[in-house]
């Protein structure tokens, strides 16, 4: 019997891999991953054909292909886990460094407004007391007082909050105290940064000085000992650096802050705002650059403008020329801006209101000196005996010692004061304005080109820079100009009012002993002003009779210069047409001549070109324009030589046997000499004179061979000419002293005559 043979398992056939094609395309990962496949399909139909029972062959590659499937299952987790593991390692970094910087900001913040605080307080206080005093000290700490605060309401607002940088809403704290600041951060930055050029150039005036300077850095080593500062500078340039650190530390916070933070997008909203608030401080610094560069008004001698002349400037104010030539015929169009033009002309009309203003105040004032200047009452009419004029007078004292004075120095303080510094600030904005058109005749020839070069495109910048200046500028300007001038007007006002009821109270006190004090009101003030009114005529017609006296028309000698005048308008318009003026005339309008009292003009016409009499065209000798008709009146010539004046005839016998004579009259007679006639040694004849001389201007010596004259004082011509027989200049003697003087200084006034005999 056969033993019934046991069916062996068929052992499972593995299918191998494809053998490795090296040309394959496939990637190592791509091939082990097809290569797990293969195996998991192997394994999977081994599974199915081989019995429940246990096969140690079947166990073995089954533990194999297990490992092979949980190995990359187990790579993943460990590979998540290390990422996940450097990612909060990451972030924990970027937390530290986003707290190191916000920890930065804050520190730096309060170093920098202590520092600040002792250079504005310690250090300033200290160098106020140095003897010499510091010029201008204070125009070094110009603007500060602003920054301080700005950086303590920063820190304040920070401070109320109670948060600290590790907490998580310190982020969204910072920045809304930052944006609620940041107008108030850039008006009082700019201003300093605008200022800080003084602040160079007044630290280096102090340098100059050697012995001064030395003394403020002791000052500033002591005030401050813990930083090492050496100079005023040290301290005045940190808000130039701050302004300029905020964006940079806000990006960095921003920079390790995780964009899903719930303050990030404030945070870069924050960093923004400050990268626009220095870009707007440096445009503006950059606006008043170039207007402290064109508002200077230059005073330069007609040297100092010859020396500045070059072919650049000549070349530049010709291209200007011609353009505005242009303009003015209509060959080109002129660039028309109405905003401008009407801030312009409202600048025109406020300065020229300004200036009227300006000048009536200080007529005003002048007048008020002059009438307390005139003091009557200090003198004694010896009018004890009247009550009324006792009154007047304790009451005009009252008035000059207690209530005027105070009423001047009031109007000087509120209004003629503030009128002046007004009137300096016009300055600056009439020369940009000025300077403006200039810039906009060189603009306009390079508008139109396709291309600039270098300094066409800085013309155009600085004309668009002015304009844009202005535009901005100019409407605060004049509004605050207006306010300015209401306000005076309003103080002048008051001051008015004041004045008023000052005297009223004065007058309540002298009420009973005044006349017309029992009048009613209406009365009272018809009489007040019937009064004046008189008093007002009698003064007018005082004047007029005292101004008819002064320049009641006198013949006087005329100069050399004025008697060739006189002939050649005389040949010119006839003798008919012949003025003299009266007093100094000063042109203050076109065509007017400005002419000095006693100088001879030709009538041309007794009108303006408007009809008006009052303006009279003449004729000066050479220039023609208008003088007051008032000032002139017509021109008596003399028609006859003057009479001789006193002489003293001396003839002698010279030697030859003829007669030499000394003394040289108008009416002096050659006596003639016969040898059968005898005639004396010596013969001195006196006859009295029948005019007497007198000078008639004031003259001054010049040479030894002159003398000085005085108006008014009698005279004793010697000879009617020079040494060249010119009778232009008189030899004369005048308090016992001899000389030579003009003859048309001298008057001849007749005088009663008596001969007398000769004396021998």
């Amino acid at each position: 019997m056969e033993s019934p043979v046991r069916a062996e398992p068929a052992t499972p056939t593995l299918v191998p891999p494809a053998p490795r094609n090296h040309t394959s395309s496939l990637s190592p990962r791509a091939e082990a991953k097809e290569k797990r496949s293969e195996v998991s399909e192997g394994t999977a139909d081994e599974c199915e054909a081989v019995d429940t029972e246990e096969d140690p062959i079947c166990l073995s590659l089954l533990s194999k292909m297990t490992v092979f499937v949980e190995a990359p299952a187990e790579d993943a987790s460990e590979k998540a886990a290390a990422e996940e593991a450097a990612a909060k390692e990451r972030a924990e970094r970027e937390a530290q460094r986003q707290l190191l910087a916000t920890e930065e900001l804050i520190y730096t913040e309060r170093n920098y407004l202590r520092l600040l605080q002792v250079c504005t307080c310690t250090i300033r206080s200290n160098l106020q007391k140095l003897q010499p005093q510091l010029p201008n000290l204070d125009s070094m700490f110009l603007y500060i007082e602003e920054v301080i605060d700005v950086s303590g309401r920063l820190l304040s607002l920070l401070d109320q909050k109670q948060v600290t940088p590790h907490d998580p809403l310190f982020l969204e704290t910072l920045c809304d105290a930052f944006l609620s600041l940041s107008t108030d951060i850039e008006s009082a930055y700019k201003e300093y940064l605008s200022n800080y050029n003084t602040v160079t150039a007044l630290e280096n005036s102090y340098k100059q000085k050697e012995s001064l300077w030395t003394e403020m850095v002791k000052v500033i080593k002591s005030s401050a000992p813990e930083v090492n500062a050496t100079s005023l500078s040290f301290f005045l340039v940190m808000p130039v650096q701050r302004i300029a650190r905020y964006p940079l530390l806000l990006q960095t916070i921003m920079k390790h802050t995780d964009p899903g933070h719930p303050a990030y997008s404030l945070l870069e909203q924050t960093a923004h705002a400050a990268v626009a608030v220095n870009c707007r401080i440096n445009e503006y610094k950059r606006f008043r650059e170039v207007a402290d560069k064109y508002k200077k008004t230059e005073t330069l001698t007609i040297r100092d403008k010859i020396n500045r002349l070059n072919s650049h400037s000549i070349a530049k104010k010709t291209a200007r020329l011609s353009q505005f030539i242009k303009h003015e015929t209509g060959i080109a169009p002129k660039l028309v801006d109405e905003e401008f033009d009407a801030l312009e002309g409202f600048f025109y009309l406020l300065e020229n209101g300004i200036a009227v203003l300006h000048e009536n105040v200080e007529t005003y004032l002048s007048h008020l000196q002059r009438f307390l200047s005139c003091r009557p009452e200090e003198f004694d009419l010896d009018m004890d005996g009247e009550k009324t004029a006792i009154c007047y007078k304790e009451i005009t004292a009252a008035l000059r010692q207690w209530i005027l004075p105070t009423f001047e120095k009031r109007m000087r303080t509120l209004v003629h004061k503030p009128l002046c510094a007004l009137r300096e600030l016009l300055v600056g904005p009439r020369n940009l304005i000025r300077k403006r058109l200039d810039k906009l005749l060189d603009y306009e020839l390079i508008e139109e080109k396709p291309s600039l070069s270098y300094d066409e495109q800085a013309v155009a910048n600085t004309y668009k820079t002015i304009n844009t200046l202005l535009l901005n500028e100019l409407p605060q300007f004049n509004g605050l100009a207006l306010t300015l001038l209401w306000g005076m007007l309003g103080a002048f006002s008051c001051l008015h009012k004041d004045l008023a009821a000052d005297m009223e109270q004065l007058f309540q006190g002298f009420a009973q002993q005044l006349p017309h004090s029992s009048l009613e009101p209406n009365a009272f003030w018809e009489w007040a002003e019937c009064s004046v009114l008189e008093g007002a005529r009698m003064l007018e017609t005082l004047c007029r009779n005292v101004e008819d006296q002064l320049n009641a028309p006198i013949v006087q000698p005329l100069s050399p210069g004025s008697q060739k005048c006189l002939k050649v308008l005389t040949d010119k318009h006839g003798s008919a047409k012949i003025y003299q003026l009266t007093g100094h005339v000063v042109g203050t309008r076109d065509l007017d001549l400005s002419l000095n009292r006693g100088e001879l003009v030709a009538i041309i016409s007794e009108m303006d070109t408007r009809g008006d009499r009052r303006r009279w065209l003449v004729d000066a000798g050479g220039p023609r324009g208008y003088v007051p008709s008032s000032k002139l009146v017509r021109y008596h010539q003399i028609t006859m030589d003057p009479p001789p004046s006193p002489h003293l005839t001396v003839t002698t016998m010279d030697c030859a046997g003829g007669v030499r004579r000394h003394s040289y009259t108008p009416d002096v007679r050659r006596h003639s000499f016969s040898p059968d006639i005898p005639q004396p040694v010596r013969t001195l004849s006196m006859t009295m004179p029948c005019f007497q001389v007198f000078a008639g201007y004031d003259f001054t010596a010049r040479s030894s061979h002159e003398v000085s004259l005085r108006v008014g004082e009698p005279i004793r011509v010697l000879e009617p000419h020079d040494k060249r027989g010119s009778r232009d200049w008189s030899l004369v003697e005048v308090r016992e002293q001899r000389g030579y003087v003009p003859s048309n200084y001298l008057a001849v006034v007749p005088t009663s005559t008596s001969p007398t005999t000769p004396y021998h």
